[in-house]
């Protein structure tokens, strides 16, 4: 029975097309080692501090010079976390938009999305470490995958401002508006301890604006050939479940756009059985209605 449930537990999360269990697993399993070799100090099994030499090792400085001399901290760096909250907290933002992205487009432009900002947030953030006025923060080195989940937050309600998520307590709300909030929240969190990061995570928000944006004129950042910009005639919404793509330009007429009734029942259907609930053609209106909403 125990291995039914683990040879199932391991064929829905990790044989899956989504990257996003490989992400959260490598967060987590960091966030494990160096916790315990916190734990071995402690018990003064070690005398040498691995948890702080880790830490250290695996953030990106601020200080361009400091990062000559540990250049995988671009790459190491939106996995490290300290705080457990912190990592549980990202870890559901992720699971949770990182899911919604992925029933409307698919796992290449996910994950050029994750790994653009990733690695641009990074540079926006070294770049900013020559500016003497944002040296002054409590702290000088950056961590966690917040700049990567500002552009996906961004990205996601930038696509689909108008679905709506049931939330306990609070009731309904559009993707719009929690994108706001979160925004919002990070930014001020992040900025207090480290004004860089808050400037790096605010231009990684407007970058995965600017990548959705680009796909509903039919631009593909995610298929780079030769430096140039793969285009298409329109963009294409992609079903994680029979991964079978809806052209926009099929919806009846240019000038028969969908109605805000017509709308509303959908999303009505949506908060009673979810996004998968949804026939095809009901799907193609949704994204039509975002891509026309400004």
């Amino acid at each position: 029975m125990k291995e039914r449930v683990l040879k199932t537990f391991w064929r829905d999360t990790y044989q899956s097309k989504s990257p996003i269990p490989f992400i959260i697993s490598g967060q987590v399993v960091i966030f494990v080692l160096i916790h315990l070799f916190d734990l071995l100090k402690e018990v003064n099994l070690l005398k040498l501090s691995l948890y702080d030499y880790a830490v250290d090792y695996l953030s990106l400085p601020l200080s361009f010079s400091q990062f000559l001399t540990q250049p995988w901290s671009i790459v190491t760096y939106p996995f490290l976390y300290t705080g457990l909250l912190q990592l549980v907290f990202d870890c559901l933002w992720l699971y949770w938009m990182g899911n919604i992205f992925l029933n409307f487009l698919n796992r290449r432009q996910f994950l050029f999305l994750y790994i653009s900002a990733t690695l641009l947030g990074a540079c926006v953030y070294l770049g900013l470490g020559f500016i003497p006025t944002l040296q002054n923060s409590v702290q000088l080195s950056l961590h966690t995958s917040t700049l990567a989940l500002g552009a996906l937050v961004a990205s996601v309600a930038t696509l689909a401002p108008r679905y709506e998520v049931r939330l306990l307590l609070l009731g309904t709300i559009s993707l719009k508006t929690i994108a706001l909030v979160y925004v919002c929240i990070e930014l001020v969190l992040t900025g207090l301890m480290d004004k860089a990061g808050g400037v790096s995570f605010l231009a990684m928000v407007f970058w995965g604006v600017l990548f959705i944006r680009s796909l509903q004129q039919g631009k593909d950042f995610s298929k780079l050939k030769l430096g140039r910009v793969t285009k298409k005639s329109k963009m294409k919404v992609v079903h994680q479940s029979n991964n079978t793509a809806v052209n926009n330009s099929s919806y009846r007429h240019i000038s028969d756009l969908p109605n805000q009734d017509e709308i509303d029942e959908i999303l009505d259907k949506i908060s009673i059985g979810g996004y998968e609930s949804l026939t095809s053609r009901e799907k193609e209106v949704l994204f039509k209605a975002s891509k026309d909403d400004t």
